[in-house]
């Protein structure tokens, strides 16, 4: 009779368990979605030269490691680093495809890896990756890392 109450038990603990491993799966993939619209969102940004847009992601204390290894700290560094590229050539453009996002078993960091190509620049892309903070139910840049590979 014990074997029998196992099953039971299981089955009832499986069936009790599944609903909420689907609610986090859907809930997983819709940040992911997320991430992947405001990355998609500050391409356009980048595109239009729209300086609100490019940073509207980024966090105050946002670190950008650049291709070329130079790095800046801030959101209005970086947004300032922008208008100063654009005025320099207004060809220049940059887009970046993610290729992974992986959300933390917390559910408040991101990780975004992913390949970058430029025009009108020092390089014409490599690889990316990014480190997203969600504050207030909204995922926001907090650090990206570029390595120009060609």
């Amino acid at each position: 009779m014990t074997g029998l109450l196992k099953i039971p038990t299981c089955l009832g603990l499986l069936l009790f368990c599944f609903p909420l491993l689907i609610t986090a799966q859907t809930h997983r993939e819709s940040d992911i979605a997320a991430i992947k619209a405001a990355r998609q969102s500050s391409n356009e940004s980048i595109a239009r030269h729209d300086l609100a847009g490019i940073s509207k992601y980024m966090l105050n204390d946002f670190v950008q490691v650049r291709g070329n290894a130079s790095h800046m700290t801030g959101k209005d560094s970086v947004a300032t680093s922008w208008k100063q590229q654009f005025d320099k050539d207004p060809e220049v453009s940059y887009l970046r495809t993610p290729v992974e996002v992986i959300i933390s078993a917390n559910d408040t960091l991101a990780w975004e890896t992913g390949i970058w190509k430029a025009t009108h620049s020092y390089s014409k892309g490599g690889k990316y990756s990014a480190m997203w903070r969600k504050l207030e139910g909204l995922w926001k840049i907090q650090a990206e890392l570029f390595v120009s590979l060609y």
